[in-house]
């Protein structure tokens, strides 16, 4: 009996180190594994990250580029000023289409039929003239003279010399005919097409047509509209934010104003947009289509965002700078103020950073109070008619021709640059202020 239980106690004390053994290389295989798995998650959320952007990018880099057409235009004084007078609203309003037009027929002087000269025409933009009409206007001793014009040209020959236009495809399939093409191909063997940067995307309006279309009244409307935001916005979440911090007594009735603010911060944003029709526009009948009304719209979205950020800057100030300050006399409001709200303003303008970074974003509240509408005039106050950047690219999204394509991913690409911006400010702002206790 001694013998067997000696040898049972044998086993069992060879058998317990392997046990022990086998059991940590499972925990630390399940660990590496975990370790995998979440590497795996980061690198798929980069990966689509990249593509998303990859494919905006690849969409929307050829928007601030435009193609340019040269035309050796004759200044007619017949066309321009048949009555010898050259004062400047003469001058505007003279038919520079004409002249264009007509230095394009000479170039191509066996082109005949109507059909056939006005698709030759539609080689560059109905606003190409302009070009032509400021040079005038600037310098009237361009009169009787040919001067060469480097002008926009149609979105179906910028489509074309970008390479969006599939030459293999049949006639009948494609953009453009070969009679267009043979045009274009004898313009570019004579080096008269080029592409230039476009800056008619940044200082032009909305336009019915691709080449004409910019971004500068949706970017006016945008700040307009983020300023109505932070002027309201900043100063109620901050006050919020200190009372409910700092003077609200526990009860439950403020417990039940923190749990709405918290429920509020998570309620779609076209909720905020129907109560800013509803009640702005329908109750007290402010103007639809307004930076004002749509600043208010989304002051209440961004609101629970400023005064949650709010609070836990203030949360993070420790106890003792309150309990120094009303050591040495100091009331509460002076604590607040003379202490425990510069201690906390990083944080403070970190959140409210993010939060206009939030609404510069927001399309769907914005639609519901009208700032959906075509814009072409540049709002110059708060209650004009306008739109902001979101809405444009939605607007955009929602056209037929190919050029809009890519006008969109250029409005997408401006629009991440300034959520690129506000949040690099906010971080950096966090950084050279944050204080660690």
């Amino acid at each position: 009996m001694s013998e067997l239980a000696s040898t049972a106690d044998e086993t069992v004390g060879t058998r317990r180190p392997d046990l022990s053994v086998e059991r940590l290389n499972k925990r630390y295989a399940a660990e590496r594994r975990f370790r995998l798995y979440g590497l795996l998650a980061v690198c798929a959320a980069v990966g689509m990250l990249v593509v998303l952007l990859g494919s905006i990018v690849l969409n929307g880099y050829t928007a601030f580029w435009q193609t340019h057409i040269a035309v050796d235009v004759e200044l007619d004084p017949e066309v321009i000023a048949p009555d010898g007078s050259t004062e400047a609203e003469t001058l505007k309003n003279a038919n520079y289409r004409k002249l264009v037009f007509d230095a394009f027929d000479a170039h191509f002087p066996g082109v005949e039929g109507r059909e056939t000269r006005r698709e030759l025409h539609s080689l560059v933009s109905g606003a190409g003239a302009r070009y032509v009409r400021e040079a005038v206007v600037n310098n009237p001793d361009l009169i009787g003279t040919t001067q060469r014009f480097w002008i926009m040209a149609d979105d179906k020959l910028d489509m074309l010399h970008k390479g969006y236009v599939d030459l293999d495809l049949s006639e009948d399939r494609r953009l453009v005919d070969d009679q267009f093409v043979g045009w274009y191909n004898q313009l570019k063997e004579q080096g008269l097409v080029r592409s230039q940067f476009n800056t008619n995307f940044f200082t032009d309006t909305d336009s019915r047509e691709p080449e004409q279309a910019g971004i500068l009244s949706a970017t006016v409307g945008s700040f307009l509209t983020l300023f109505v935001t932070l002027i309201l916005s900043f100063p109620i979440a901050v006050l919020a934010a200190v009372y409910l911090e700092e003077f609200a007594p526990k009860n439950k009735f403020t417990d039940l104003i923190e749990v709405n603010i918290n429920n509020l911060a998570a309620v779609p944003s076209i909720v905020f947009g129907l109560l800013g029709l509803a009640v702005i526009i329908n109750f007290f009948g402010l103007p639809r289509s307004a930076p004002l009304v749509g600043g208010i719209v989304l002051t209440l979205m961004t609101l629970p965002t400023i005064i949650i950020s709010a609070r836990s800057a203030l949360k993070a100030v420790p106890p003792s700078i309150r309990e120094a300050a009303l050591g040495v006399g100091a009331s509460r409001i002076q604590t607040v103020t003379h202490h425990v709200l510069p201690l906390s303003l990083p944080g403070i303008l970190t959140g409210t950073i993010i939060g206009m970074a939030q609404a510069l974003g927001e399309t769907a509240p914005l639609l519901m109070v009208g700032m959906v509408a075509f814009i072409v005039d540049v709002p110059t106050s708060f209650t004009d008619s306008a739109t902001v950047l979101p809405v444009q690219v939605f607007l955009w999204s929602d056209s037929p021709e190919r050029a809009f394509v890519e006008k969109t991913s250029g409005a997408i690409m401006v629009l991440l640059a300034f959520l690129i911006i506000m949040n690099a400010t906010a971080v950096m702002l966090r950084k050279r202020f944050e204080r660690r206790w």
